[in-house]
């Protein structure tokens, strides 16, 4: 059987210019060409080769909890937290009680937020 490779992730936002300011801006993603030509789609670089897909539309149908989520990692945890902070994000631990973070067994910090549409995002200290 051939080795699939994780490609891209979409999700369904209501406003696609608040939507790609807080991907570029909190997360710090890098825009990157939206190979559709179609305006209503922006796309960024989650790394090497992954990819977040940001689609405006009606996103009423779709239902979130800190339990499906997006999950990142990076080196300065400390400075991140500052970060969001720093942008007012409110920041959860993996039971999404606000205020909190999760330490894992293994001693790796994990910490939940939502986008503006209400999706999860779990970024992790690196192991």
């Amino acid at each position: 059987m051939p080795k699939l490779t994780f490609d891209h992730y979409t999700i369904k936002v209501k406003d696609l210019e608040t939507s790609a300011a807080f991907y570029k801006n909190v997360l710090g993603l890098d825009e990157i060409e939206n190979r559709t030509g179609k305006p209503y789609i922006r796309w960024f670089s989650i790394g090497k080769s992954t990819e977040l897909h940001i689609v405006e539309g009606d996103n009423r149908g779709i239902h979130t909890n800190v339990g499906v989520h997006l999950a990142m990692k990076l080196d300065d945890f400390d400075g991140f937290i500052s970060h969001l902070k720093s942008k007012n994000i409110l920041t959860h631990d993996s039971k999404a009680r606000p205020g909190s973070i999760t330490t894992r067994a293994d001693g790796v910090r994990q910490v939940y937020f939502q986008d503006p549409d209400g999706y999860w995002i779990e970024v992790n200290e690196a192991d």
